[in-house]
């Protein structure tokens, strides 16, 4: 049975789902069907990250932004399923699958995040979105590990972090909900990974 998450909750995929090989990470969101904002089209990123001395969470390179712009990192640690433009439908709207073991021997954290594109200009934020979910797969078989359901209410931010998967003190991958609203852009958020914006 699936683990829900709340705001903050952990849980130890590996220990869950010993020999865990390959994470899928589904993220969905509908309109508000009273919105006034016009078409929204929400992009869900990735960001291969590493922990410095001081315990900063910084991009490993360029090559670790997954992004609708870069469907995968360098040797397919992530990869991203591709733009969807609506979130019309149901189940997942975008997804990203890690490798697990690749990917962690190379990064400790991974964080996914989602914005609005041209928020400001569209005056458009997560006020206007709802129903926005995370759900965490064993992708070998489908199986659902966890799910996180945003329950906030984001009445101005253009940005959310929606957790991270990162390595716990024993090694094993572990899932983070995180639900952290931002009034940012994308750019911005590569900035503040230590990335630079083209």
């Amino acid at each position: 049975m699936a683990v829900n998450l709340s705001k903050g909750g952990r849980i130890d995929l590996q220990k869950t789902v010993p020999n865990l090989k390959r994470v899928r990470v589904g993220i969905s969101w509908n309109e508000n069907k009273f919105n006034t904002g016009g078409a929204y089209d929400i992009d869900v990123s990735a960001f291969g990250l590493v922990h410095n001395a001081a315990g900063e969470a910084k991009l490993k390179s360029e090559e670790y932004f997954v992004f609708y712009n870069q469907l995968a990192t360098p040797n397919k640690e992530i990869v991203h399923s591709g733009d969807n433009r609506t979130g019309t439908g149901s189940g997942d709207d975008e997804t990203l699958t890690i490798d697990v073991a690749a990917a962690m021997s190379v990064l400790d954290e991974i964080s996914f995040v989602i914005t609005i594109h041209d928020a400001i200009t569209k005056k458009q934020n997560f006020g206007q979105i709802q129903s926005a979910r995370v759900n965490v797969y064993n992708d070998e078989d489908g199986s659902l590990i966890a799910q996180y359901n945003l329950e906030e209410t984001f009445s101005n931010e253009t940005a959310l972090q929606l957790g991270s998967l990162y390595k716990n003190p024993e090694g094993h991958i572990a899932f983070k909900a995180v639900g952290q609203g931002f009034n940012v852009g994308l750019a911005e958020f590569v900035q503040g990974y230590g990335g630079q914006v083209a």
